[in-house]
């Protein structure tokens, strides 16, 4: 008899509900180190004064229309926190990353509910035109994409290595207004630390891989990709 609670599935045998026990426990430790660390998180101290007014390209979903967003322009009204992630989408790609537009997909399902509390971009190298072209393939109309083929956005906020256009990082970064200014809050940092294997600094926003790490063939080495 578990002491965690009293609920037991068909066909469950001894061997199996304690070893189920020990994980359980182990997710309930999970669960707990989870909420300290968002805490930690919410505890940051503003960080650097974002100093440019970064002009974006943008375009309307519904019509295709074009037009210059700024930095500043991306807090709506009553909104002091920008989640935004940098999309890896080079200029001269002809497709982006298939593993980043796996994330996209999600943000574009949950886009609305996001914009409830915050504000929500997707940025990429990309220019705009390429932009509209992949969001109309993806069907994507709720999420916002941005250019900064114009700007050194990515290149400031470490989302493109010294080397150029053709080494886009998947960084995913919150921004606070506050102070009358717009100041860096956080970024996932666990991109540029050593890791074996991937470095799953978004996996807590990436639906895929949470699914798939409860089956017992888990991850594996496979990878999304466009080719069927």
């Amino acid at each position: 008899m578990s002491s965690l609670h009293d609920k037991r599935f068909p066909g469950e045998s001894d061997e199996y509900r304690e070893a189920r026990d020990r994980l359980l426990e182990a997710e309930l430790d999970l669960r707990d180190r989870t909420e300290q660390v968002a805490a930690l998180r919410r505890q940051l101290p503003p960080g650097g004064r974002v100093e440019k007014d970064y002009v974006f390209e943008g375009f309307d979903a519904a019509t295709g229309s074009v037009r210059e967003v700024s930095f500043s322009e991306l807090f709506e009204p009553g909104k002091n926190s920008l989640i935004l992630y940098s999309y890896m989408f080079g200029p001269d790609w002809k497709k982006p990353c298939p593993m980043c537009t796996s994330i996209v997909d999600g943000y574009e399902g949950n886009a609305a509910y996001v914009r409830k509390r915050a504000n929500l971009v997707v940025v990429a190298k990309a220019p705009v035109c390429k932009l509209k072209t992949w969001a109309k393939e993806r069907e994507w109309s709720r999420v916002t994409l941005l250019s900064s083929e114009k700007n050194s956005f990515n290149a400031d906020y470490n989302a493109e290595f010294p080397s150029g256009y053709g080494d886009q990082q998947p960084v995913l970064h919150v921004f606070v207004r506050r102070n009358g200014g717009v100041f860096h809050f956080w970024s996932s940092e666990m991109l540029y630390c050593r890791s074996e294997g991937d470095s799953r600094h978004v996996d807590s926003t990436w639906p895929l891989w949470n699914l798939l790490d409860l089956i017992p063939e888990g991850r594996g080495n496979w990878y999304p990709q466009f080719e069927k």
